[in-house]
């Protein structure tokens, strides 16, 4: 089995705690999008409680990625997935991260 698959399965076991249904092959493409971070201990994990990283997330994923525009919407959707995955879940893997906030935003056409 591939490192990427295990990280996919990985992925599906965090979804299914949480009880989230999601879309496999959305999933799939936002965690390529991620690149190699997913395969770093510490880069494949979103530190909610930090505000740098929470900003980096905003300007390079939500505007640059996405395309949205600078608002207290953004805050708003990160503060919804932060809620999903659980303030005091130390596993809020990036891609699953990036893939909440992609449905949040309704922005999958991104990764058509």
């Amino acid at each position: 089995m591939s490192k990427f698959q295990e990280c996919l399965d990985t992925y599906d076991k965090e979804f299914g705690k949480l009880k989230v249904k999601y879309d496999k092959k959305l999933l799939t493409a936002v965690a390529k999008g991620c690149g190699p971070s997913i395969y770093n201990k510490d880069a494949s994990k979103v530190a909610s409680g930090d505000k740098d990283e929470m900003e980096r997330l905003k300007k390079s994923f939500l505007i640059k990625k996405l395309g949205l525009k600078d608002s207290p919407k953004l805050d708003e959707g990160i503060a919804a997935v932060v809620k999903i995955m659980g303030s005091s879940n130390r596993n809020k893997y990036r891609a699953m991260f990036y893939y909440l906030l992609v449905k949040h935003f309704r922005k999958a056409s991104v990764y058509k």
